[in-house]
């Protein structure tokens, strides 16, 4: 019997990589020295063994001026080969007073640099 998935809900989507993929923000979660962003990206990113492996970074700031930093992620192609699943964290913990934050996502491959910027609300961040 196959196992039927939910549909995961997009707080955000951007073109990435030159138009080439669409990133899609599903989740963030806030703890207590950190927060996650949980991610997709369809179609999938190259595998690493027949490609240049992509790698990404995370700079962010909230509308208060609270400055936050990557801490480190992971991505792999999801069971069907449809798209990427990642996620990647910032630190440090989100500000309680913070009302959005702006993040900004840097993709690397072959030596260059494709930025990618999104706005989101920190009232759907979960505990």
């Amino acid at each position: 019997m196959k196992t039927r998935r939910t549909p995961l809900t997009t707080l955000a989507s951007v073109k990435i990589l030159n138009g080439a993929h669409e990133l899609s923000v599903h989740d963030l979660k806030r703890r207590d020295d950190s927060f996650t962003l949980h991610y997709t990206i369809a179609p999938p990113l190259p595998d690493a063994a027949d490609a240049t492996p992509v790698f990404l970074a995370l700079e962010a700031q909230d509308d208060i001026g609270n400055e936050y930093f990557d801490w480190g992620g992971a991505y792999g192609a999801d069971g069907d080969g449809t798209y990427t699943r990642g996620s990647i964290t910032a630190q440090p913990a989100l500000a309680p007073e913070a009302g959005e934050i702006r993040v900004r996502l840097a993709f690397l491959r072959d030596g260059e640099e494709h930025p990618c910027h999104l706005m989101l609300r920190t009232s759907v961040i979960k505990p």
